[in-house]
């Protein structure tokens, strides 16, 4: 047995960035920090940002495209996936991402425009792995 499990709480970076893949399914990147905080051996508190990035699929993608911004409160959670590809140069480079399943907004910051916004999208079915990621 094994699990693969992210839950995170944290603020996106910026808005996030809504693509369709070749065969039209619609996918959404866009990076989240969380922040930890902690007293020193000399009392001084310390503060640590992490970036993650977060990529949603389908639904889940649209509705992030629509109603986060810079800024916005989240509650994620998904799975880790890490990928590899070859840079203009010819390195093999990797990255690791969080593949969102479902997501929560925290906080009560209305998009502009927007009257009705749902607080919480439920999980979609099983993502497929898509080998056409536009980015």
């Amino acid at each position: 047995m094994s699990v693969n499990k992210v839950i995170l709480i944290g603020r996106l970076g910026a808005d996030p960035e809504l693509r369709y893949t070749p065969s039209g399914r619609p996918v959404a990147s866009f990076r989240v920090a969380t922040n930890e905080y902690w007293i020193d051996a000399n009392g001084v508190k310390q503060e640590l940002t992490e970036w993650h990035r977060i990529v949603a699929w389908g639904k889940l993608a649209e509705f992030c495209g629509q109603y986060l911004s810079k800024g916005r409160q989240v509650y994620i959670e998904g799975k880790l996936r890490t990928r590899s590809w070859e840079d203009r140069d010819g390195n093999k480079r990797w990255t690791t991402e969080v593949v969102a399943r479902s997501l929560q907004l925290l906080d009560s910051k209305p998009q502009a425009g927007s009257t009705e916004m749902p607080e919480e999208i439920p999980p979609p079915e099983e993502i497929p792995v898509d080998d056409d990621i536009p980015f």
